[in-house]
């Protein structure tokens, strides 16, 4: 239950109670926290039985400790009979990404380069607005970005 307290923190409360309450009631005192927590103890386990009587046959393995999220995912994934190990295999991240900047890169190094030596042609650097746009095919598109919409 105290996992995280270490043995300072234990003679620091324990000095503190003896403190506050004083030598003569502190055995008092610790008698009414043990039984408040005793109490406490009864009624959650009297709350798993009833849960568990109310679930049916069906759930008699069940634990509440399923209920995190974590330990729900942590069996899950561990289960052999979804697959998922094989699909996590399967998928490589780092070699899909891989593919993908190298996409972006070689079209942005085919699609800039065009436009730089027209830009530097005969009229030193300036645009020529008389001439039309060129219409954009269907390989000068930008990439799509997901996360930037």
């Amino acid at each position: 239950m105290f996992n995280d307290i270490g043995p300072l923190e234990l003679v620091t409360i324990i000095v503190l109670a003896v403190l506050v309450f004083g030598p003569d009631k502190l055995p008092k005192v610790i008698q009414d926290v043990m039984r408040t927590i005793r109490k406490i103890r009864e009624f959650s386990e009297s709350a798993k039985q009833d849960i568990r009587s109310e679930l049916g046959p069906e759930f008699k393995d069940f634990e509440f400790e399923d209920l995190n999220p974590k330990t729900f995912l942590r069996k899950q994934l561990d289960n052999e009979d979804l697959g998922l190990t094989e699909i996590r295999n399967g998928f490589d991240l780092k070699k899909e990404m891989a593919e993908v900047t190298d996409a972006v890169h070689s079209r942005d190094a085919a699609g800039s380069a065009p436009s730089s030596s027209s830009s530097s042609g005969a009229s030193g650097g300036r645009v020529d607005m008389t001439k039309k746009p060129e219409a954009p095919g269907d390989d000068d598109r930008p990439p799509f970005d997901a996360d930037a919409t």
